[in-house]
């Protein structure tokens, strides 16, 4: 689907660190703070879908924040098309913001409960000069064709609707102002299962009809796997491994994906009785991470560098874009050197 030696990210993300100050704590300089992005670099091409896989608190969701210049970033860049968000002038930063947009998991709090859904697709439209004051009847009439919505919808409020309608209310408010780039951030994990795999159909319909790039976070890997061109698997503020989605599956590298994908059920009766890698003990504390490889205190294959030495995404093999963080199960491959 892309080809990163020929094509120009949209998105590159070099660096990026975002740590919260931990609430209740005294202000001073040695103030604890939370590393829910601690070091992270990856791109996202034109046209194609990062997934962006992890536990709860590992730091999804923080990314996608950072992506759409919700939060500027503790340190580290943004690059949008080689620009920095961060840097950029407030003038110049709210014309990029509308081709950079969100989709969140939970609709109803994203939604003005006050307003109808013709004022919430308008205001985004109007505030950018999207479009004059005499078109909006037409363009939220085609926004709410392109989620799936009759228009006869237009004038009522947010809690009239169903999850999923919501949901695609959400989708119609990102579109609004024509994006390039949408993030997702668990736009189903809230949803009956079908109308999940209805809101799933729709993101890949209108990505095909729009020539979107989308950011899909979630927990499920099976939505993950159906949407994404590219995963990223999230461990403690940490990408730990990244690939082509079928690569992925077919040959998880890191401990800690290869425990995600045991931990999900597969339809193969054949297998059921499968040895399964179960993990042990709690996510460390993202106030104090482990020194080292940040899962060495739940990994079967760690020995003591793995303690001390804070690997790096290193290629799996020659000609392949997979990166894997673990020299350990790497060198037993006869790629490296542990």
């Amino acid at each position: 689907m892309y080809n990163e030696e020929e094509r120009k990210p949209l998105i590159e993300v070099r660096g990026l660190k975002k740590y919260y100050p931990v609430r209740g704590s005294t202000i001073s300089k040695n103030r604890p703070v939370t590393h829910a992005v601690d070091g992270v670099d990856f791109e996202i091409y034109e046209g194609e879908t990062l997934g962006i896989v992890g536990e709860s608190g590992c730091g999804k969701s923080t990314i996608g924040r950072q992506i759409v210049a919700l939060e500027k970033p503790t340190s580290g860049h943004v690059l949008y098309q080689g620009e920095s968000l961060s840097d950029m002038a407030t003038g110049r930063l709210r014309k990029i913001r509308t081709q950079l947009q969100m989709v969140f998991q939970d609709s109803t709090s994203s939604l003005n409960p006050r307003k109808q859904v013709y004022d919430i697709l308008a205001a985004p439209m109007l505030y950018h000069g999207i479009i004059e004051s005499n078109m909006l009847d037409g363009e939220i009439n085609r926004l709410l064709d392109l989620v799936g919505l009759p228009k006869s919808m237009k004038h009522r409020y947010p809690h009239e609707f169903s999850g999923g309608q919501r949901q695609r209310i959400g989708i119609a408010k990102a579109l609004s102002v024509k994006p390039r780039l949408i993030v997702c951030d668990e736009p189903v994990s809230a949803l009956d299962v079908s109308v999940q795999a209805q809101i799933l159909n729709l993101l890949k319909q209108l990505q095909d009809e729009l020539k979107l790039t989308y950011v899909f976070i979630a927990h499920g890997l099976g939505a993950v796997r159906y949407v994404s061109s590219r995963i990223a698997i999230m461990y403690l503020g940490r990408i730990v491994e990244i690939a082509a989605t079928q690569e992925l599956f077919d040959d998880p590298v890191h401990p800690y994906t290869q425990a995600l994908f045991d931990a999900s059920p597969l339809p193969a009766p054949k297998l059921r009785g499968r040895q399964r890698i179960v993990l042990k003990g709690e996510i460390p504390s993202s106030v104090n991470p482990p020194r080292g490889c940040r899962f060495h205190t739940r990994c079967l294959h760690a020995i003591e560098s793995c303690r001390i030495n804070d690997p790096e995404l290193l290629i799996v093999k020659s000609g392949s874009n997979h990166k894997a963080a673990c020299p350990v199960l790497l060198a037993a491959r006869g790629e490296y050197n542990a």
